[in-house]
């Protein structure tokens, strides 16, 4: 099985080990060890949750710094929506692309472009029949993630199409050779990213042969820098080149109203999407055409990475969009916006690569469960009973690890001395 490259990481000197990523964690891909959290890898879907919960700071996302750009002679920032919603001071786009490219930067792409040609391919779809319904987008990678690892048999639903990001990264190269002469390995393609899920998705390169993007730069890191140029800027460049219909992207919503179906759900935070999949597995939802699907509560704007409060950030984008129209500068780079590759099921952490010793853990698991308390409490180091019990199975953890269990086993030990007494 490919392994994984993971943006979030644990900073174990920081963790006081309190348990609150354990129990929001979505796919059980945390456990306590030693006084600390360690993440499973191969349960990890790059959500944030853990980043938004943890009081202590000690989950981070791994992102690129500035340096990078010193590596290339032409760089061009490729810009979330979500961005524009991150500014108190000001809510004009050109205003904020500018004070962009006073950070070093020499060209501004708009994924909300990318957005807007990713729109008419999925009407395209939709209008052929190809798509199985209800069809789940694919531009959140944690949701496409999570469905591999949990929904396997959703697999056939997601839209097989490239990211906004991933098109808009292609097309971003194309038009800078064009402009430039540079060849493609001196232009340098940085991703502004409102979320720890998108880089993880670059690094990895699990829908396309290889990522057009070449680094990502947090949000976080982006605005902290740009807070004293914003002000000061006085020649506004008029850099914006995409419509309204691609910047609500990066609100919960703006995708599906974008599409040609009126039977939509639009769901967001990463407890309420798993929820909606359960529900479509389950056959519930046979009257729903669409689903957007995003991992962050509000979408996009409120990714981990961002900084601004995501209902604000989210009316900033709307009343941006109040006052600009619908165009968009149209792709020509003639790319493929399907996935250069399909995705698998990745199961994990299988128990045994032996079906009849699976099974036969699999019958083990059952038998100590059902000896558990089965409340959940995380005391153990496990998110619940049922996980606590498969930890023992698999050798992470040992019974008395459950307080319950050792005050039994204490209890009957007290018993049996005085008997002897």
């Amino acid at each position: 099985m490919k392994k994984y490259w993971h943006s979030v990481t644990l900073d174990k000197d920081l963790c006081k080990g309190c348990t609150n990523c354990l129990k929001h964690c979505p796919t059980q891909a945390i456990r306590i060890q030693g006084g600390r959290a360690k993440i499973l890898k191969e349960r990890c879907i790059d959500c944030g949750e853990c980043i938004r919960v943890c009081p202590y700071h000690a989950k981070k996302a791994v992102t690129d710094g500035f340096d990078m750009l010193k590596g290339y002679k032409y760089n061009v920032a490729l810009v979330a929506p979500a961005f524009y919603g991150q500014f108190s001071r000001t809510e004009d786009i050109d205003t904020i692309l500018t004070a962009l490219i006073k950070l070093g930067f020499d060209d501004i792409f708009e994924v909300a472009r990318g957005a807007q040609e990713i729109t008419k391919k999925t009407n395209e779809m939709i209008d052929s029949g190809e798509l199985l319904k209800p069809s789940i987008s694919s531009a959140c990678p944690a949701v496409v993630r999570l469905i591999a690892i949990k929904f396997p048999n959703l697999i056939g639903n997601i839209v097989p199409l490239k990211s906004p990001m991933e098109v808009s990264a292609a097309q971003a190269r194309y038009e800078a050779i064009k402009k430039t002469g540079f060849k493609a390995e001196e232009i340098g393609i940085f991703f502004i990213s409102p979320c720890a899920a998108k880089t993880t998705f670059i690094k990895g390169n699990y829908t396309v042969n290889k990522s057009d993007v070449d680094g990502v730069i947090s949000i976080k890191d982006v605005c902290i820098k740009m807070s004293r140029h914003l002000q000061k800027i006085e020649d506004v460049k008029n850099l914006r080149t995409a419509g309204k219909s691609g910047i609500l992207w990066a609100t919960s919503g703006g995708e599906a109203e974008a599409t040609k179906t009126e039977r939509f759900i639009s769901v967001d935070g990463i407890h309420n999407v798993i929820n909606v999949l359960e529900e479509i597995e389950d056959g519930k939802l046979l009257d729903i055409d669409y689903v957007e699907a995003l991992a962050c509560p509000g979408g996009c704007v409120g990714g981990p990475l961002t900084t601004e409060n995501s209902f604000a950030a989210r009316s900033k984008i709307q009343r941006i969009c109040k006052y600009i129209d619908d165009g968009n500068k149209p792709f020509d780079s003639k790319q493929n916006f399907k996935w250069d590759q399909s995705i698998a099921y990745k199961p994990v952490m299988n128990l045994d690569p032996d079906i009849n010793e699976a099974m036969r853990k699999m019958n083990l698991i059952e038998e100590l469960y059902e000896q558990m308390p089965k409340i959940d409490c995380g005391s153990c180091g496990s998110p619940s009973c049922r996980a606590f019990a498969e930890d023992i199975v698999r050798g992470y953890a040992k019974e008395t690890d459950c307080i319950f269990k050792l005050r039994d086993l204490a209890n009957e030990a007290l018993q049996l001395k005085n008997k002897n007494k």
